[in-house]
């Protein structure tokens, strides 16, 4: 019997024996591995397994069954099963921008898959103020597709009622909805994070608002049941590698059948974190790229939207006439929100980002801050004005001038 057929959380001095037992060839019997766990993340432990001498590696990311930022938040490993099969789904419809995966071990609850050392962690390349004037093209295709190819305009409708069943993610949906759709509203469990010079403002414009309250409540109970499509689920420059010529988006482990903009959303939110933090460092073109990349990732993504929708739509009624205007325009409006809550929950909840935390002067902080807020809120009240990727990049220019940028 193998020590590897019950569940426990692995070390690296376990994962030299645990991969010649999964992947028996992959590395040669007599190669000396090393390993290294390279987990940034808040639920999951992951190894890079390296053969020096053959200039061969792989990935092992197993689920724990506790959130590593806290001990006391329990969540299913069915995840990381949910995550293989969504990645194999999508590189079947968007081949070549997610990684490869190998196997899915149900037991230790791990997968095996690609390593992609010679990407980087985009949200780090972001912060040293890089440049990628193929993302926009890239995140797009692969919105585009994966997120249409899983409707019920295009799939048979039983096909995709069976997809809704296997993706059911109720753990890992609690926790988007606790701390995306309710906290950051109210601090209901104190567990936001709000920096002290923006305390009277936090409670001005979201504790003390009930207009937003009521907004934000109507938009967490479609997020609950608006089965639309099949998300990435955390869809963040946290989640996607880069390099100057490839985009390879993964870790869907929140992935679970909701309304399309918030994945979109939850893309044009963190590319104006990245603004934050180069701002702050006086990064002028860069800044000037990643407003007029997240300008891009809206447009082409309404492009390549109709394009498919074209190619692919095989529902009768998704065909009649002016469906499909109203359908992307109910989308955007969606896109709009979802960059709002994003926004505003990276800024106070319990789970920010580097991008804006790092910032060393503490008044540009302050303002970021500032800026996210007044944009998400643009973007939550008025989210049915936003149509164009202009309309996106403008609430944020208004907004950062608002907040005294």
């Amino acid at each position: 019997m193998s020590r590897f057929d019950t569940y426990f959380l692995m070390k690296e001095a376990d994962l030299p024996g645990y991969i010649r037992e999964k992947m028996p060839g992959y590395f040669a019997a007599d190669a000396a591995l090393t390993v290294k766990e390279i987990g940034d993340g808040n639920l999951n432990y992951v190894f890079r397994i390296i053969d020096e001498e053959a200039g061969k590696s792989i990935i092992v990311k197993q689920a724990g069954e506790a959130l590593r930022i806290s001990a006391e938040m329990k969540v299913s490993t069915d995840r990381n099963r949910i995550e293989s099969e969504i990645l194999l789904l999508q590189d079947k419809y968007a081949p070549g921008l997610v990684p490869k995966i190998f196997r899915y071990d149900t037991v230790i609850c791990a997968c095996i898959m690609e390593d992609l050392s010679d990407h980087t962690l985009m949200r780090y390349a972001l912060m040293e103020h890089r440049i990628f004037p193929k993302f926009a093209g890239d995140i797009t295709t692969y919105m585009a597709a994966t997120l249409l190819a899983t409707t019920d305009a295009v799939m048979e409708h039983k096909a995709k009622k069976a997809l809704v069943k296997s993706f059911i993610n109720p753990e890992l949906c609690e926790i988007t909805e606790d701390l995306v759709y309710t906290e950051p509203y109210n601090d209901v469990n104190k567990r936001n994070i709000v920096t002290p010079e923006n305390a009277d403002f936090v409670k001005k414009e979201l504790y003390e608002d009930k207009a937003l309250h009521l907004e934000a409540a109507k938009l967490k109970f479609d997020f609950m049941n608006n089965a639309q499509a099949l998300l990435h689920g955390d869809l963040h420059t946290g989640s996607i590698f880069v390099k100057e010529d490839s985009t390879k988006v993964f870790d869907p482990e929140f992935a679970f059948y909701g309304p399309m903009g918030y994945d979109i959303g939850n893309i044009i939110a963190n590319l104006f974190f990245a603004w934050d933090n180069g701002h702050a460092a006086g990064a002028q073109e860069f800044c000037a790229w990643v407003l007029k990349t997240a300008g891009e990732v809206i447009d082409l993504f309404k492009k390549k939207f109709l394009d498919y929708y074209k190619d692919h739509v095989t529902d009768y009624m998704a065909k009649t006439e002016g469906f499909v205007e109203w359908y992307l325009a109910a989308i955007l409006t969606d896109t709009a929100a979802c960059t709002g809550v994003e926004l505003i929950r990276r800024t106070v909840g319990m789970a920010q980002v580097k991008d804006v935390t790092t910032i060393p002067d503490r008044q540009k902080r302050v303002l970021a801050e500032r800026t996210n807020i007044y944009c998400a809120k643009d973007c939550i009240m008025n989210r049915t004005k936003f149509r164009t990727g202009e309309d996106f990049v403008e609430s944020f220019k208004n907004a950062a001038k608002k907040a005294g940028y």
